[in-house]
């Protein structure tokens, strides 16, 4: 199910366990939010009827979005000004519109906690083993790259090499010229 609610003088489009980014809203990370102005709702191509319907809403964040520079001049005035903004933001979890809740992701089940001496020895080594080929691949790459510099020092050579203006040859005999008496 989806509506689209307004609240900061702006329009969203949302379902349950979407996150938005609102105008500030007074709260702090944790508090519940309830968002009453629903313009519209439905599921698919059925609309439903938006009269007492609410929007849940969780606060995840309070954040400030991203830095706007003013800028202004007067040419041939020398009038420069500059500022900065950044607008404060409400980031919202969406936990429920109407009486419909957010379909909660299941946990990933975790094994029953056995002592680490009841482990099979294989799974007791593989667990490091990829900590090692972790710690190895960045040795790799650290290796590749003089590699790649003596590479790139070669190709420079090259063009320098190509550049080298070639052996002068000698000048091709001109007739001489008649003398005159």
């Amino acid at each position: 199910m989806f509506a689209i609610v307004r609240t900061g003088g702006k329009q969203y489009r949302v379902a349950a366990g979407d996150i938005i980014a609102v105008e500030k809203l007074a709260g702090e990370a944790g508090d519940s939010v309830t968002l009453d102005d629903v313009l519209l709702a439905g599921e698919g191509a059925d609309m439903k009827d938006v009269k007492g319907l609410t929007v849940a809403a969780e606060i995840v964040a309070q954040e400030k979005g991203e830095k706007i520079i003013i800028f202004k001049k007067r040419r041939r005035h020398n009038y420069r000004r500059k500022n900065g903004h950044r607008q404060q933001h409400t980031v919202l979890k969406i936990s429920a519109i109407g009486d419909q809740k957010a379909a909660k992701k299941a946990a990933p089940k975790k094994e029953a906690a056995k002592p680490a001496e009841d482990k099979p020895a294989a799974e007791k080594k593989a667990a490091p083993a990829k900590k090692e080929t972790a710690k190895k691949a960045p040795a790799k790459k650290a290796a590749a790259k003089p590699a790649a510099k003596k590479a790139a020092a070669k190709t420079e050579a090259k063009p320098a090499a190509a550049k080298k203006a070639p052996a002068k040859k000698p000048a091709a005999k001109k007739p001489a010229a008649k003398k005159k008496d």
